[in-house]
């Protein structure tokens, strides 16, 4: 008799069935463009962080400004979980690509983040505040992923880990994403990284971009056969 192990799909042959089914998702030109998109938002969001820095050594000023809900809540230094949740937002959103076969989603996915770092990069030049009082700064695990941590409005936390969460369609995976965002939500609170403002308007400014995207930029969201 055959062995039953035999008929089980191995580690190879998983990956191949991932390969072949992204290979045409990674190599078309919707792929490379939100991946420019992207890394023109990740790379906007650095230089709006040094431009910052540096007119502040230069004599200007960002006073933090009073808050209606940060004024009544002590500090408590979570920065941690912040950063670290923000991580597992993003590895589960992996996790629900792969599982779901949603690799056409990748495109649009990168296209909808680079867009949403894009937009914030010039908020907060345009607009620049203070931290809040008493923010010591990110955990120095992650240093808020960048150098410098000025530019508050709107917060890029909630913003894209919300802007995942609106483009992942399973109920499972989105009440997992829900849960990592509101821990996001709360220790950005507890830390005062973020004024009440930042921490709101980043879901409105992303799903304001998700509603964009939904109406006119619907071709990066690349058509393949539903999961089995």
């Amino acid at each position: 008799m055959e062995n039953s192990k035999d008929n089980k799909p191995g580690t190879g042959s998983f990956l191949s069935e991932i390969i072949s089914s992204a290979i045409p998702v990674l190599t078309s030109k919707y792929f490379f463009i939100g991946l420019a998109m992207l890394a023109a938002g990740f790379s906007l969001s650095l230089l709006s962080q040094i431009y910052l820095h540096t007119i502040m050594n230069n004599g200007a000023m960002f006073p933090p400004l009073s808050d209606l809900i940060l004024d009544q809540i002590p500090v408590i230094d979570v920065s941690i979980l912040y950063d670290l949740f923000c991580i597992i937002i993003y590895a589960f959103v992996i996790i629900y690509i792969i599982h779901r076969k949603e690799y056409g989603k990748i495109p649009y996915l990168l296209l909808l983040s680079g867009s949403f770092y894009i937009i914030r990069s010039l908020f907060v030049v345009l607009t620049p505040l203070g931290n809040p009082a008493n923010f010591g700064g990110s955990d120095p695990l992650f240093n808020g992923f960048m150098k410098y941590e000025l530019g508050v409005y709107p917060s890029g936390h909630v913003g894209n880990s919300f802007l995942l969460l609106l483009l992942v369609n399973d109920k499972l995976y989105r009440y997992i994403l829900s849960f990592c965002l509101l821990v996001v939500v709360v220790a950005l609170f507890l830390s005062h990284c973020h004024y009440s403002i930042d921490i709101l308007s980043g879901f409105f400014f992303s799903y304001a971009i998700k509603a964009f995207g939904d109406k006119y930029l619907q071709m990066f969201a690349l058509k393949q056969h539903p999961a089995s």
